[in-house]
C-alpha cells in the first residue's frame, strides 16, 4: 500500500483504540484494523482486563485474513499473560504485513513482538501515526518507561487564580459545560485522587455522574461500567468513617498512620516526608505497583501545591471562570518561592472555550 493508504488505515486503528479508553486499564487502549485490497475486513479494540486484545478482536471479526495487512496502534504482545500472545495470533492467521504505530516499552515485549513477526517473514513497518498514539497512550507509556502513570492535575479557578471563597465555598466556580467536561476526564482516568482537606471541606464523592457525563451510546456504557478507582491522601488519618468518598465502591486511603475503615475501603500506610505528610515518592511507586495508567488529581491548595512544586505533574488542566473572587479567596496552590527562577514553568498546549469558561491544558516546560 502507499503512504496515503497507510495513514488512512492507521487513523482508523487509532479511532478504534479510543473506544477502549474507558475500560482497558491496566492494559493500553489499542485499536487494530485488518485490510485487504484497500478494504476493511476486520476491526477491534482492547477489551477489559483479562479479555481479548485488539488484534484478537479484529481477527475474530474478520474470519479468513490470509495475505491481509494489520494496522495496530501498539506493538503486538509476544508473551503469555491473561491472554495469549497477539503476535502469534497474527502469524497463525496468515497476515502478510503489520503496520505498528509505537513499539511497546513493556519489558515483556520491547521489540520481541516485532521480532517474532519478522522471523516468520512478515513485513513490519513502525512509526505511522506515532505522535497521535503517543498522546492517546500517554499514561501507559509513561508507566512502562518510568514506573508510574501520567499525573493530571485538574483545577477550577477564577480569573484571579482563586479556587474558593475564604469560607471554603466553591460550588460552583465554573459552569455546567465545564463540569460536564470534567466528568469526561474522570471517565478517561483509572484513578481519582484528592486530599483529606477536600474531603473534610466538600465531602466529595469523585464519582461519575451519568446525567452529567457527555458521552453517547456504547462509550457511555463502557465508562459507567468501569468507573475510576478513588484515593485519598490523608497523612494523619482524618477521613471520617461516613465520608461520601468511602461509599459506593472501594476507596484507598493513603496515610502515615494506620486507621480502621470498613470494607470495601482499604488503608495503605506509607512513609512520611520531613513535614509529616505522605511522601510523594513512595506514593508514586505504589501507584505504579497498582498499574494505574491515568491518574487524575482534584485537590485543594496543599496537595496541588506539593505536586506542582515538586515537579510531579505531567499535565495541568485549568478550567478558568470569568469571575473575580478577591484577595481573601483561596489560592489554587499553596506554594512560596523566593525568586522568579524557582517558579515552575509550563507550556500551554491548548486553550478551548467550554461554555462560558476556558479550558487550559499545559505541560511542564522541557
Amino acid at each position: 500500500m502507499n503512504d496515503a493508504q497507510d495513514r488512512r488505515w492507521m487513523q482508523r486503528a487509532i479511532e478504534l483504540g479510543r473506544c477502549a479508553r474507558y475500560w482497558s486499564a491496566p492494559n493500553p487502549p489499542v485499536g487494530c484494523v485488518l485490510v485487504r485490497d484497500d478494504q476493511e475486513i476486520g476491526a477491534g479494540f482492547t477489551q477489559p482486563a483479562g479479555q481479548a486484545h485488539a488484534e484478537v478482536m479484529a481477527l475474530s471479526d474478520a474470519g479468513e485474513v490470509n495475505g491481509a495487512t494489520a494496522y495496530v496502534t501498539l506493538e503486538p504482545c509476544s508473551h503469555q499473560g491473561q491472554t495469549g500472545p497477539c503476535a502469534s495470533a497474527l502469524i497463525n492467521a496468515g497476515v502478510s504485513r503489520v503496520v505498528v504505530a509505537v513499539e511497546d516499552p513493556n519489558p515483556q515485549v520491547a521489540g520481541s513482538g516485532i521480532a517474532a513477526l519478522l522471523a516468520e517473514g512478515i513485513d513490519v513497518d513502525v512509526g505511522e501515526g506515532a505522535d497521535r498514539v503517543e498522546a492517546d497512550l500517554a499514561g501507559f507509556l509513561l508507566r512502562m518507561r518510568r514506573g508510574h502513570g501520567r499525573i493530571t492535575l485538574k483545577i477550577a479557578m477564577s480569573l484571579d487564580g482563586r479556587t474558593a471563597m475564604p469560607s471554603g465555598e466553591s460550588q460552583w466556580i465554573t459552569g455546567e459545560d465545564a463540569r460536564a467536561d470534567v466528568q469526561r476526564l474522570r471517565a478517561e482516568s483509572d484513578l481519582m485522587v484528592t486530599g483529606v482537606g477536600t474531603v473534610l471541606a466538600d465531602d466529595c464523592r469523585l464519582t461519575l455522574r451519568a446525567d452529567e457525563l457527555p458521552l453517547d451510546g456504547e462509550d457511555k456504557e463502557r465508562a459507567l461500567a468501569h468507573p475510576p478507582a478513588r484515593m485519598v491522601l490523608d497523612s494523619k488519618g482524618r477521613t471520617p468513617a461516613d465520608a461520601r468518598i468511602l461509599a459506593g465502591g472501594e476507596t484507598t486511603v493513603i496515610t502515615t498512620e494506620n486507621i480502621a475503615l470498613s470494607e470495601p475501603s482499604q488503608v495503605v500506610v506509607l512513609g512520611a516526608d520531613a513535614r509529616g505528610r505522605v511522601d510523594i515518592g513512595p506514593w508514586l511507586q505504589h501507584l505504579g505497583a497498582q498499574s494505574f495508567n491515568e491518574i487524575m488529581v482534584e485537590a485543594g491548595p496543599t496537595l496541588s501545591g506539593a505536586l506542582l512544586k515538586g515537579g510531579w505533574v505531567d499535565r495541568l488542566i485549568i478550567y478558568q471562570a470569568p469571575k473575580l473572587l478577591g484577595d481573601d479567596a483561596r489560592a489554587m496552590a499553596a506554594m512560596n518561592f523566593s525568586a522568579l527562577t524557582e517558579a515552575p514553568e509550563f507550556e500551554i498546549n491548548e486553550v478551548t472555550r467550554i461554555g462560558a469558561d476556558l479550558r487550559i491544558i499545559a505541560a511542564p516546560k522541557g
